[in-house]
């Protein structure tokens, strides 16, 4: 899934096209949710790779726990959700950006 096939394509009054920025959804917690606490060298992108397959999910691990930091490597001796629900986390993402 591409996370931004959803986000709208806008043009100012001046036409200058821009894309809108995408609004990410709150990840509530479930009982299937993995914890770990992480280790030198530990990315969202890694992690997103290992539990879901695919290096493009990371920004669900990030946003469930709340990381404002501009970088995919995550501070070592942190405990991080990683979200079970990988497929309701990404209809939530579409239909939020969709009603946009």
């Amino acid at each position: 899934m591409n996370r931004y096939k959803t986000i709208r394509r806008v043009v100012t009054e001046d036409g200058v096209p821009y894309i809108q920025n995408p609004v990410y959804p709150d990840i509530p917690e479930t009982s299937e949710d993995i914890y770990l606490v992480t280790t030198a060298g530990d990315r969202y992108d890694i992690l997103a790779q290992q539990f879901y397959g695919n290096t493009n999910y990371w920004w669900i691990i990030a946003a469930a726990n709340n990381s404002t930091r501009d970088s995919l490597y995550i501070e070592p001796g942190v405990q991080i959700r990683v979200p079970a629900f990988r497929d309701a986390v990404l209809d939530r993402y579409e239909s939020e950006n969709n009603l946009r």
